[in-house]
């Protein structure tokens, strides 16, 4: 890891999705698992910083001691570590630690209930978004999530494949929405981790992403919405077959 500085902003409705108040009756539990989805959906990248502890104690509603004391409990399994110094803080690993053991098996009714919240989600955030009308550095963002996961490597694909999805959603400027897909990603996700991840399909996938961001960009909702149900059928076939 570099001794520059490290941009530890998130965009704003992602930010505000992740980094909302936990419930008060499980404050550790859900602050460790608040962190935990921001590291697994790639919001902060392995490498990237997280916003101070006074910072994450203020958006969590929690005291800088519940902040501390999951921020070191994820120290210990391998997710942050802590640095020192002009340019410390608390990082993401740069090498996320592997779940341990087998997953837990999953029925087609759990399989079906991620995917079918998944495609009312998204494409209703791909419609909504092309019919928006985009500042010019909202453009720009989509525009670069869409390079960065094209050019991704096969480790990172994941993570900036998630990036380009959430973004798709902040767009749409409705930050409950960028909750409910943060949510169901990270589902999406465990899913996805379970089945291998194939050339062929990066390949296909990015040439959808294409078609989703040039509608979005030239403002045709529908045409949005239909290349986005087309490239969740792709996932969701794959998902079908290997797992149920």
């Amino acid at each position: 890891m570099n001794d520059a500085p490290v941009d530890n902003t998130v965009p704003d409705l992602v930010s505000d999705a992740l980094f909302r108040p936990v419930r008060n009756g499980n404050a550790f539990e859900d602050t460790v698992a608040r962190l935990l989805q921001t590291i697994r959906l790639g919001i902060v990248a392995p490498g990237e910083a997280l916003p101070p502890e006074r910072d994450l104690a203020s958006r969590f509603s929690v005291s800088r001691d519940t902040v501390r004391e999951a921020i070191r409990e994820l120290g210990d399994a391998g997710y942050l570590l802590s640095k020192r110094g002009r340019y410390g803080g608390t990082f993401v690993s740069d090498t996320l630690p592997m779940a341990e053991g087998s997953p837990l098996p999953l029925d087609a009714a759990e399989i079906e209930d991620v995917l079918g919240l998944r495609e009312i989600l998204e494409l209703g955030a791909a419609r909504a978004a092309a019919n928006r009308s985009l500042s010019a550095v909202e453009r720009e963002t989509l525009w670069t999530r869409l390079g960065e996961t094209a050019t991704a490597e096969a480790a990172d694909y994941r993570r900036l494949d998630s990036r380009l999805h959430l973004t798709i959603g902040e767009l749409v400027g409705t930050p409950s929405l960028v909750s409910l897909l943060a949510d169901n990603r990270t589902r999406v996700n465990e899913l996805l981790d379970r089945i291998p991840l194939l050339s062929a399909n990066i390949t296909h996938s990015n040439e959808q992403h294409e078609a989703i961001v040039v509608a979005i960009l030239t403002g045709d909702g529908e045409r949005a919405a239909r290349a986005m149900a087309e490239h969740l059928e792709g996932s969701a076939a794959l998902l079908r077959a290997f797992l149920g």
